[in-house]
C-alpha cells in the first residue's frame, strides 16, 4: 500500500486538495460493488467529518455496493439521531435521499453480542510489548460488523493523547470499535507509565499494544488520517495504519503542542463545549499538566458540565480520584476495578505519591472543578471545587508572565515545557 497525502504547518487544505488526494488514494483499489465501512470519531474530536462523509461519498457513492459508518466512541455513550446528523453534517432526511447507500451505527462495547474475538495478546507477548509492566493475557476483541464488510476505512483526526501518546490510526480500531478487555488492558498499560510521560510522545508502549491488536484484523485496512488545527485541515494522509499515522503524529506535534519556558502556577483550562461529561473534559487537565509548576493548579472550568461520567459515574463516586501508587500499593483492594477506570482516575488526578503507611497521597498538583458538578461531590471524589460563577475570565487573560494561563476551548492542544 503506497503512502499519499500532504500535510502543512503553515497552509490548509481545501475540499479540492482532499477530493484529490482521495482520488488518488482510491484509483488502484478494486472496490467496485464492494461494501465499505468507515471508522469515524464521535463529536469529542473537532475534526472535518462532515467534508470527509461528502467527499467520500462523491469518491465512491458510484462504485460500491454500500458505504457504512461505524462511530468508533470507545466506551463514550452513543450519540444520538440529532448528534449523528451534527456529526456527519447531514440530516438523516437527507442521508436517505442523498446519500441512500450509506447507513450509521454507534459502536457498543459492553454489549458483548456485538462483539468477536479475534485474537490473543499472550501473557508473554504482554510483557515484552510493554516491557515488563503488564504480563496478563489480553483477549483481542472488535465490532464484529467489520466482517461484513470488504474494506474498512479509518477516518478520523491525530492529537497528542494522554493514553496512547498519540490519538488516531489503529486508535481507532482499539479502543474505538473494541471489547472491555483490550480497552481496560490499554489504558491501564498507558496510566501506568503515566500520562506525564506519554503524552506527545509517537513511540510509547500502548501505542505498540494498539499496533499488535491490530495485526489481527483480516479485513483490509485504509487509514485517512487527518491533523488539524483548531477548525483548519493542516493535513490528510493516506496509508497504511502505521504510516499514515506516524505522518499525522509528526505533523500533529508541530502543530498541537504548544512549548512553554517557564511552568505556570494556575491554570484555568476552559473545557471545549463538546465534552458533555468529566470523564471527555479532563483533557483540559491533561493537556495542561506537563506546563504546570509543582504544588500549581489546574481549574477545569465547564459550567456546562453536570455528570462525571455518564458510562462510569458510580465506579468513579466508589474509588474517587487518586495518584497511581495510591491504587498500586493496594492494589488487591483495587484489583477487580476495571483498569479504564483507574487509568482515568489517576489521570485526572496526576502523577504524585502515597506512602502506605502512613496513608498520606501528595498529588503533584491541585486539580480543581469549575463545573456544574455540585461541590459535595466535588470532594467526595477527592477533588477541588471553586464555584464558577465566582470567576472573571478576564482577570485571567494575558498574565503569562506572572505564571497564570487562560486556555480557551481546551483539551486538543498540548501545553509542555520547552526541553
Amino acid at each position: 500500500m503506497l503512502m499519499d497525502g500532504y500535510g502543512s504547518v503553515t497552509q490548509i487544505l481545501t475540499a479540492t486538495d482532499v477530493q484529490q488526494i482521495l482520488t488518488r488514494a482510491f484509483a488502484e483499489m478494486a472496490l467496485d460493488g464492494k461494501r465499505v465501512l468507515v471508522l469515524i470519531p464521535d463529536g469529542t474530536r473537532t475534526a472535518p467529518i462532515p467534508l470527509m462523509f461528502r467527499a467520500l461519498y462523491e469518491q465512491l457513492g458510484q462504485r460500491v455496493a454500500q458505504l457504512d459508518y461505524l462511530i468508533a466512541l470507545g466506551t463514550h455513550q452513543p450519540m444520538s439521531e440529532e448528534a449523528i446528523a451534527q456529526l456527519v453534517g447531514v440530516s438523516a432526511e437527507e442521508r436517505a435521499r442523498s446519500f441512500p447507500k450509506t447507513k450509521i451505527y454507534n459502536h457498543q462495547w459492553s454489549d458483548p453480542a456485538t462483539l468477536k474475538t479475534i485474537g490473543v495478546i499472550t501473557p508473554t507477548e504482554a510483557r515484552q510489548l510493554t516491557e515488563g509492566t503488564l504480563n496478563d493475557e489480553v483477549p483481542v476483541t472488535l465490532n464484529r460488523m467489520i466482517f461484513d464488510y470488504d474494506q474498512l476505512l479509518i477516518c478520523g483526526p491525530v492529537f497528542p493523547h494522554e493514553v496512547a501518546g498519540f490519538s488516531g490510526g489503529a486508535k481507532y480500531l482499539f479502543p474505538g470499535i473494541a471489547g472491555a478487555d483490550i480497552i481496560n488492558f490499554s489504558h491501564w498499560l498507558g496510566a501506568r507509565k503515566t500520562s506525564m510521560a506519554t503524552i506527545g510522545v509517537k513511540d510509547t508502549h500502548v501505542r505498540r499494544v494498539i499496533h499488535r491488536a491490530a495485526e489481527f484484523v483480516n479485513v483490509p485496512l485504509l487509514c485517512l488520517a487527518l491533523v488539524v488545527k483548531g477548525p483548519e485541515l493542516h493535513g490528510l494522509y493516506c496509508g497504511s495504519y502505521r504510516e499514515a499515522f506516524e505522518q499525522a503524529a509528526d505533523l500533529s506535534g508541530k502543530l498541537n503542542i504548544v512549548y512553554t519556558e517557564r511552568p505556570f502556577k494556575r491554570v484555568l483550562s476552559m473545557a471545549s463545549e463538546h465534552y458533555d461529561d468529566l470523564w471527555t473534559a479532563a483533557k483540559a487537565m491533561y493537556k495542561t499538566e506537563p506546563a504546570i509548576a509543582d504544588s500549581g493548579e489546574v481549574i477545569i472550568y465547564a459550567p456546562h458540565i453536570t455528570e462525571v461520567s455518564y458510562t462510569h459515574g458510580k465506579l468513579i463516586d466508589q474509588i474517587g480520584y487518586h495518584v497511581r501508587d495510591y491504587f498500586l500499593k493496594q492494589w488487591e483492594r483495587f484489583k477487580d476495578i476495571p483498569g479504564g477506570i483507574l487509568a482515568h482516575s489517576t489521570h485526572v488526578k496526576g502523577s504524585g505519591t502515597y506512602d502506605l503507611e502512613s496513608g498520606i497521597e501528595r498529588p503533584r498538583i491541585q486539580v480543581t472543578l469549575a463545573t456544574g458538578i455540585p461541590e459535595e461531590r466535588c470532594r467526595r471524589i477527592n477533588l477541588g471545587y471553586l464555584d464558577y460563577r465566582t470567576l472573571n475570565l478576564r482577570d485571567w487573560e494575558q498574565r503569562e508572565d506572572e505564571g497564570i494561563l487562560l486556555v480557551p476551548n481546551a483539551g486538543e492542544v498540548l501545553y509542555r515545557l520547552t526541553k
